[in-house]
């Protein structure tokens, strides 16, 4: 039987509430920027929804195309890192697809370092070898091979200073000579860098900044890093200073729906002011974890690029420690750990740590730890890395002391001299 709603009360009116005018004063000024969420942007007339441009941030439009958070988020990122133009994408690895999906075409040819990011190897043989673009492996540490490969197909160049897990340091600036004698495009994973190493729009140092300097194409970062700081961020930009490149990334970002949440972008924004603090801070542990690591007979070789003898140390000096004992690196490093060691008993050693946890990424406040099978990931051994398994480090904001201590308890239990 139907319910009798004769008598059942009024359902309450929101519209009051939907379309209440109040607006607040547009005084307000506090260390935080505001954060503003939409998807739907609202136009005064018809005629001014006409005349809005997204392209170059003079309106909004769309929340996919911009809102203040994210424009205010972009331009800071442009400040870090030197550039006129940034694109805000879900992800680092976003980062370096939308690159690669803007530059390059049926035909094209990108030539990515052997030491580069995994899931950047795995992308062109995957999805843009699905596209019918090919691709090849050079040599990090050899420029000659670089120039070797470059033919007339090759459009984009991928660098990376240093490599993602070998940490060897490339000459960055002959590398980027190289690809501008041939015409080619090239874009850095700066990352590791984070801005504050070296500029990749300066690469000089002569404060020309891609005018008549020399200079990166494209710079991306995985903005997860050390942008966000807290480990809980996934979010990644493309930075360039050409008006006509920008404007083809930014046309392909739009295409594929690329966006960001205004809260991730709010924690990005909070997290900027304390970067230069953090990144030191991740430094010096780590170079007081590298040298104590540098002391034990378990160490085959230290991958560190700003001590002396690690792979491509030279470059590091020339491009990041120009005023000798100025210069920074990120809080990562490698070790090659004895080959007499198997990989059981080195997977043991990283079980066994109890402040360093074993997890990806890095430039969070927590120490993380990853083994790795450099055989698996090359084309071949490398010349310059001695025999043995390699082990990751990444160093969070705990205290050096105890973090040498935990090393110690764990080589001692797992990898015993004898």
């Amino acid at each position: 039987m139907q319910k009798d709603r004769s008598n059942s009360p009024a359902m309450p009116s929101v519209t009051g509430l939907i379309h209440h005018p109040y607006t607040p004063p547009d005084t307000f000024a506090a260390p935080q920027p505001g954060v503003f969420k939409a998807s739907t942007v609202y136009f005064p007339t018809v005629a001014d929804m006409r005349q809005r441009e997204w392209k170059d941030k003079s309106a909004y439009t769309y929340g996919l195309h911009g809102t203040p958070t994210t424009y205010l988020l972009e331009e800071r990122l442009c400040s870090l890192e030197g550039g006129l133009q940034c694109l805000l994408v879900p992800s680092g690895l976003a980062a370096l697809a939308l690159v690669a999906l803007s530059v390059l075409k049926t035909g094209d040819e990108v030539l990515i370092p052997d030491n580069a990011y995994g899931p950047n190897k795995a992308l062109a043989d995957g999805e843009l070898r699905h596209f019918g673009i090919t691709h090849r492996f050079y040599d990090p540490m050899d420029p000659q091979d670089l120039s070797r490969q470059i033919t007339p197909n090759t459009r984009l160049v991928w660098l990376e200073a240093p490599g993602s897990v070998s940490m060897e340091f490339p000459d960055l600036p002959e590398m980027v000579r190289r690809c501008r004698e041939r015409g080619v495009l090239c874009a850095l994973d700066n990352t590791w860098g984070a801005g504050l190493a070296f500029k990749p729009f300066d690469l000089l140092g002569d404060g020309a900044a891609g005018e008549g300097s020399l200079a990166v194409d494209i710079s991306a970062h995985a903005l997860t890093k050390y942008p966000s700081g807290g480990g809980d961020v996934l979010m990644g930009s493309v930075i360039t200073r050409d008006a006509a490149l920008h404007l083809q990334l930014k046309l392909c970002h739009m295409r594929l729906g690329l966006g960001v949440a205004a809260n991730d972008a709010e924690t990005v924004l909070r997290s900027l002011p304390s970067i230069g603090l953090r990144y030191v801070a991740h430094d010096q542990t780590a170079r007081a974890l590298a040298a104590w690591w540098q002391a034990q007979p378990q160490c085959a070789q230290l991958m560190h690029p700003a001590f002396e003898g690690a792979p491509g140390h030279v470059y590091w000096q020339a491009l990041c420690d120009r005023e000798p004992g100025t210069g920074l690196a990120a809080g990562l490093f490698s070790v090659m750990i004895d080959a007499r060691f198997s990989q059981a008993q080195v997977d043991a050693f990283c079980d066994g740590l109890k402040l360093f946890k074993i997890g990806y990424s890095w430039g969070g406040p927590v120490s993380l730890v990853v083994p790795y099978d450099i055989a698996s990931m090359r084309q071949a051994w490398p010349g310059h890395l001695k025999p043995g398994t390699l082990v990751r480090f990444s160093t969070g904001l705990e205290s050096a002391q105890d973090l040498i201590l935990d090393l110690n308890q764990s080589v001692r239990a797992h990898l015993p001299m004898v």
